[in-house]
Order: structure tokens, then sequence, then C-alpha cells
């Protein structure tokens, strides 16, 4: 019961964290301003980890790879964590940590889109403009674009947000079986 209750605790925060590195170089790849409150909470939470990991690494190609570094640190640190609570001792299942973190961050990215998703459905329905809504949607634009020029309109109702969570899902159960595969 502790070690869930520990694990719960570590995945919310290690999801949260590893969530804002991401989110971060996704804006900062979408050119979405961080003046509105999710570019604020994003910077709130990741500046402690990404500004020091800038100065060692530097960007490639239009990507802040400290952003992705640190999202995968907070991940290692949390299975390391995990790994040493379980009271497993040293040996070859270290070796096995990265791959979780790894799978760890992956997961994180998908739930992610995910949950900016559901919001944006949400959001369409009430038709509300708000500086957060433009950045949702700002967002969900490269995901749902693609899928547009597939899905026609049933009703004049946009299916492609249902069709981007079906396909996410979908990928879930593949990055699962996948670390499945990876560690047996």
């Amino acid at each position: 019961m502790l070690y869930q209750i520990f694990s719960l605790l570590l995945d919310v925060v290690g999801g949260l964290l590893t969530g804002a590195c991401l989110l971060r170089l996704y804006m900062q790849r979408q050119r979405v301003p961080f003046t509105n409150p999710v570019g604020r909470l994003v910077f709130a939470l990741s500046d402690w980890l990404v500004i020091p990991l800038r100065r060692v690494i530097p960007s490639v190609g239009g990507w802040d790879v400290a952003c992705l570094v640190g999202a995968f640190l907070v991940q290692l640190v949390q299975y390391l964590l995990l790994w040493a609570v379980i009271g497993l001792g040293v040996g070859a299942g270290w070796a096995w940590v990265p791959w979780f973190a790894l799978f760890g961050m992956a997961r994180v990215a998908v739930s992610g889109l995910m949950g900016l998703l559901i919001v944006y459905a949400v959001l369409s329905w009430v038709q509300t403009q708000s500086p957060l809504g433009d950045v949702i949607a700002r967002l969900c634009e490269p995901l749902l674009r693609p899928l547009r020029r597939v899905v026609p309109l049933l009703g004049g109702v946009d299916l492609s947000p249902l069709v981007a969570l079906v396909l996410l899902q979908v990928v879930m159960i593949v990055l699962g079986h996948l670390q499945m595969a990876v560690l047996i």
C-alpha cells in the first residue's frame, strides 16, 4: 500500500514536470507565445531544470534539446527512486531504468496530447474566445490538420479530434507492447 501511494505521488510530480518540459519544447516549436497563463505555468515548472541544462546542451536544428533532456532526466530520477524503493539491489536490472524513463517520457507526451485534444474538443463546443482557447487550438492544429483532410464533417461536426484520440490510444497500446518486448 505504501509503495502504491509513493508511486502515485511520484507519477503525479514526475508527470507534471516531464509534461512541462515537453510542453515547453512543443510550444517553442509551434511558436506559441509564453505570455499566456499556460506559458507562465510551463516556465514556472521547468525553468529550474531547463535553464541550467541550456548552458551545457545547445539547441539542434531549432529544437530546444535541453527541454527534451530535462524531461528524460525527470523520468530517469522517477524510475530510479521507484527501483530503489522496491529494494532491488545493484545488478543487471538497473540497466533497464533508462528504457523505463524513455517509455515513460513517451507515455507522458501521448497523454499530454490526449489531454490537449479533450480540452480542445470541450472548448470548441462552448465557442469561447479566450487566450487559453487560442493556445490550445494552436497546439492541436498540427495534429488535426492532416486528419481533417481525410475525415469529412458529419452533419457539420468535426470528428478529427475523436479520430486523433483513438489513434493516440493505439499509440499508447503500441508503446506498452514495445516496452514489454524490450524488457523480455
